[in-house]
């Protein structure tokens, strides 16, 4: 039997609003310290990465704003939901963002939380905040491609727009 390599990804959370409300420069994978009740709230897909953002406290970087709600079945051993948590990445990884963060104007936002082999990871990313008109800029052109895409698929099918 030939089995695939390919690493088997489930997501859990994503943050859609972030594309829409930065210009995302660079993406890093990270992985997450989490409490046993924890997994067990992600395993069941309840997360929320709306508020969430990330920061340097003390040479790591922290994960703050991530809501993972409380585990059903848990007792005393349960975990607060919005605690702070710390990725896990790599030393020259954590130099390098901490550079670009510094420089100003770049902010870490996480995209998405997935299960990968096993293990939960959160997609970060090195992001700009856009401007208002920036983000109609955006939809306009999102749109129009869109659209171009349309009728080029209606002329390959060789229908023509109906009036």
């Amino acid at each position: 039997m030939n089995a695939s390599k390919q690493p088997e990804r489930r997501l859990i959370a994503a943050n859609k609003k972030a594309r829409h409300d930065y210009t995302i420069l660079k993406t890093y994978e990270a992985g997450i310290v989490l409490a046993g009740t924890e997994v067990k709230s992600l395993r069941e897909g309840r997360a929320s990465l709306v508020d969430a953002f990330a920061q340097e406290r003390d040479g790591e970087i922290m994960l703050y704003g991530l809501h993972i709600a409380e585990y059903g079945y848990g007792t005393w051993t349960n975990h607060q939901p919005r605690r702070t948590r710390k990725l896990l990445l790599h030393r020259v990884e954590i130099e390098r963002i901490l550079a670009k963060v510094r420089e100003g104007g770049i902010t870490l936002v996480p995209l998405s939380m997935y299960f990968e082999n096993g293990w939960a990871k959160v997609e970060l990313a090195l992001a700009r905040g856009r401007r208002s008109y920036d983000k109609r800029q955006a939809l306009a052109e999102r749109d129009a491609n869109r659209e171009i895409a349309r009728e080029f698929s209606r002329h390959l099918k060789g229908r023509t727009k109906r009036a």
